[in-house]
């Protein structure tokens, strides 16, 4: 499969690297280097933790929502007229 260069520096770039060959199917590199395990283990503190976080925002909003609710000064529609 022929590769099209477009512009000068593409033309240099194809005729430099025409004939390279890449092998890398080594055994090495087909292999995890990090435990599934571990990884779904790492993936599961992160959930969790994000969603302590998100009930802890849940909470302060309710409690923020409380204390304004209990702050506010109601006026009746006749006293203010």
């Amino acid at each position: 499969m022929a590769v099209g260069a477009r512009d000068f520096i593409d033309k240099l770039l194809v005729e430099k690297y025409a004939e390279e060959k890449v092998d890398n199917h080594d055994e090495g590199a087909l292999t995890s280097k990090v435990s599934a395990d571990d990884m779904l283990d790492a993936m599961n503190t992160s959930a969790n933790n994000y969603r302590t976080m998100l009930a802890i925002q849940n909470r302060l909003t309710m409690v923020c929502y409380g204390v304004v609710a209990k702050s506010a000064k109601y006026v009746s529609s006749e006293e203010a007229a």
